[in-house]
């Protein structure tokens, strides 16, 4: 089993904006994003923690601790210990400027 790219391990933030069919893309922090009451994102380590950021009170990101596996090449499966569901993310592309991924449940 491979790694994931290690373009992965950064914060993303959801470029809702640029969703297509199934596909949710994400881009760094840095980039320029239009106005928006608040942004989603995930934030992926190389030691296998994540955090979730899901928008909180006053459109601020909250910040939820968990991990996340690699099951297979591109299949990911995100763990929060009960603090919220799990999910599987199919990676369909991840470079230095874009995380493109398909819930898989």
């Amino acid at each position: 089993m491979r790694e994931p790219s290690p373009d992965l391990f950064r914060s993303w933030f959801h470029s809702y904006e640029e969703d297509h069919e199934d596909v949710r893309v994400y881009r760094p922090e840095d980039f320029p994003f239009p106005p928006a009451r608040g942004r989603r994102g995930m934030e992926f380590v190389s030691d296998g923690t994540v955090v979730d950021h899901p928008l909180g009170r006053g459109d601020a990101p909250g910040a939820v601790p968990g991990r996340w596996r690699l099951v297979s090449d591109r299949h990911l499966v995100l763990t929060f210990g009960g603090a919220r569901p799990d999910r599987e993310l199919e990676i369909v592309r991840c470079d230095n400027q874009v995380l493109q991924v398909r819930r898989l449940v």
